[in-house]
């Protein structure tokens, strides 16, 4: 088994890319109510300060920032990936999923970047406020409604 070795730095800002096994798969979109439960529950018991939030289809992009004492994004994540699944019907199942009891749903890692920079940040903003454009969902980034620039627009509007 591979041991992945993350970077553990309380107060670190990091960008995620979050996928489900299945690509092409609408459930992200699908399921936005019980997703939008699970993340919200779990980031009111371990809050982060959330700097972007993008949802596709099938995976998801977001930064957050760690609170200055905290590194542990990782179970946030397992937390959040759970409370989504349980509420859905198995995939396919692998030998190895029986074996950690998990659903299928989800890709069993996730990619996660430090932000070094100003730079580095505004770079990684852009990825998320442009992903849906580049999928081919909307034709500009303001059209996508499952991104947290909207929640921001309407603030602002």
């Amino acid at each position: 088994m591979s041991n992945y070795l993350r970077p553990h730095s309380p107060g670190a800002t990091v960008f995620f890319t979050v996928g489900l096994r299945a690509q092409g798969s609408d459930t992200l979109l699908r399921e936005i109510h019980l997703l939008r439960s699970a993340v919200a529950r779990t980031l009111r018991e371990r809050p982060v300060t959330v700097n972007a939030w993008v949802v596709l289809p099938d995976h998801m992009h977001c930064i957050w920032t760690l609170p200055a004492d905290d590194h542990n994004y990782s179970t946030r994540w397992r937390i959040i990936k759970s409370r989504f699944s349980r509420n859905l019907a198995k995939g396919p199942l692998r030998a190895s999923d029986i074996k950690r009891q998990e659903r299928g749903i989800w890709n069993r890692r996730f990619w996660e970047h430090h932000i070094r920079s100003k730079t580095d940040f505004s770079a990684h903003m852009e990825h998320c406020w442009m992903d849906p454009v580049r999928h081919v969902y909307v034709q500009r980034p303001e059209h996508w409604e499952f991104t947290s620039f909207a929640k921001l627009r309407k603030v602002s509007a």
